[in-house]
């Protein structure tokens, strides 16, 4: 670990330390509950499709009234729509809910969101299994309902980081951090495969309460700014006020291409002027016109797409592609969040020692590709799936956590929001509601594509996305590079 980021960590209270553990572990129990439905969805599609009691029924009827569906691909396909009407309320819902996260109690929202989705995902899989109602109707409502509470989430708890911690080591730390997804993922399967055997119901039903009582937690524990046990707002890390006031202000994502000379000079001027300004929220669209906004969104939305196609389906496709058990499946799908861990951190480490993010985003996507095209190909054989699935996760995952957390943050403390502190969550619900959008397309697209012609053809529009990803970073990559040229050659004309 570089200098700069040992002393960063140095600086940090227990305070800091609580309030990472609280945000992380509130989004952990959200994911391992929306990593239910994805886990379980073998059992749902059995259970929603009849077998035939009578050999002299004809093919096209319904057996059992309280089924929905006539065959397995029926199943599917609704199964991919759920997905997509999720995702699309949840981008919606982000957009909303970054707005009015920047105007009220963070801690509020966040509870409303964990204890309202919690209920939720417990009528609908739970509560409609018990009741035997099975309406399609129904349970369109209800996941749309659970995308539009989850949203009120994400924002809230970048949102609360960014208040506690500045800008230098946010690559790391926020890195670090953004595991919580995949530290999610891997509680969520675990959860469901240890009650599975009981029925897909109490797999919904364990992580409903284990998020209720998570709720409970945040709320009665979080501290969501420095301000409320009055500590120094300069700069949230403990470093020199001036400095960090400063340092914090200064993001890595900057229109200005000579950098260097404009924040030093900006920074000199900054020594003359208060410390605390009153925080004004910023609109929707001032906002989206921020520099490096619209890029990093379009970029993350073909990124969620493929990052959340694995979410959704990695283990129906382990099981259906390889005929493995749905625990089995759900326990290899682990893998890819693992992978993803390993690489938000490293990816976010790396940047904050270049002091760029684009150009790490960029090669790590570069070598997903060939990631993708050797899942793709894999064999039928645990090990290889399990070591070719970590190196996706970190090569996919890693960046999608990175541009969904650090990334979001440079851009909330971007030095023209100067005296509008309150633009975090706003900005945070912009790049991730954004990407949503493109997730909730691409669901519906995955159950259609391997409908009508395959895995193959699934993979294929994988890499296509991703490389729709690397376009839209392109630009900024190519600006950040030829920056840390400027800046090489800047400091080899000193010696």
């Amino acid at each position: 670990m570089p200098p700069s980021c040992c002393g960063c960590l140095s600086q940090y209270t227990h305070h800091h330390l609580f309030v990472f553990l609280l945000t992380f572990f509130s989004y952990v129990l959200l994911h391992s509950s929306r990593k239910t439905f994805s886990n379980v969805k073998v059992s749902i599609s059995a259970q929603w499709t009849p077998f035939p009691q009578n050999g002299s029924l004809s093919p096209g009827k319904t057996w059992e009234n309280n089924h929905l569906f006539e065959d397995e691909e029926q199943a599917t396909l609704f199964l991919g729509v759920l997905d997509s009407i999720f995702l699309f309320s949840y981008a919606v819902g982000l957009y909303l809910s970054g707005v009015i996260g920047d105007r009220v109690n963070l801690r509020y929202m966040l509870c409303f969101g964990l204890w309202g989705s919690a209920v939720v995902e417990f009528v609908f899989g739970t509560l409609t299994e018990w009741l035997h109602l099975y309406n399609v109707v129904l349970y369109c409502f209800l996941w749309a309902l659970n995308g539009l509470l989850q949203s009120a989430v994400w924002p809230c708890v970048v949102a609360v980081m960014a208040n506690w911690f500045g800008k230098t080591g946010r690559g790391f730390v926020f890195g670090l951090w953004s595991a919580c997804g995949s530290v999610g993922n891997i509680l969520g399967a675990f959860l469901a495969s240890s009650v599975l055997k009981y029925g897909y119901e109490y797999a919904f039903l364990l992580t409903s309460v284990v998020q209720l009582a998570g709720g409970v937690a945040v709320f009665f524990g979080l501290l969501t700014s420095p301000k409320e046990i009055g500590l120094d707002l300069g700069g949230e890390t403990g470093l020199d006020s001036m400095e960090r006031d400063s340092d914090s202000r200064r993001p890595l994502v900057s229109d200005d291409e000579d950098g260097v000379e404009v924040y030093s000079r900006r920074s000199s001027a900054d020594q003359n002027e208060p410390l605390t300004q009153s925080p004004q929220a910023i609109s929707f669209c001032q906002a989206f016109c921020l520099p490096g906004v619209l890029p990093y969104s379009l970029a993350y939305a073909c990124l969620k797409l493929v990052n959340y196609s694995f979410f959704f389906w990695l283990p129906f496709y382990l099981s259906n592609n390889y005929g493995w058990k749905e625990v089995e499946a759900d326990r290899l799908s682990v893998w890819y969040d693992v992978g993803g861990i390993v690489g938000g951190t490293v990816l976010g480490l790396i940047s904050d020692i270049m002091g760029k993010r684009a150009p790490i985003l960029t090669v790590s996507l570069l070598l997903a590709i060939g990631a993708l095209v050797g899942v793709s190909r894999s064999p039928n054989d645990e090990v290889v799936n399990g070591v070719l699935l970590a190196i996706t996760g970190f090569l996919t995952g890693g960046p999608s956590g990175l541009i969904t957390s650090a990334v979001s943050a440079d851009l909330g403390r971007q030095e023209v929001l100067r005296g509008s502190r309150d633009a975090m969550a706003t900005v945070t619900g912009i790049v991730d509601g954004t990407g949503s959008i493109g997730a909730a397309a691409g669901q519906y697209l995955v159950s259609l594509i391997q409908s009508k012609l395959g895995w193959m053809w699934v993979f294929y529009f994988f890499i296509v996305m991703t490389g729709g990803s690397i376009v839209f970073i392109t630009p900024l990559f190519v600006r950040e590079v030829r920056d840390m040229w400027r800046e090489r050659q800047a400091r080899r004309h000193q010696l």
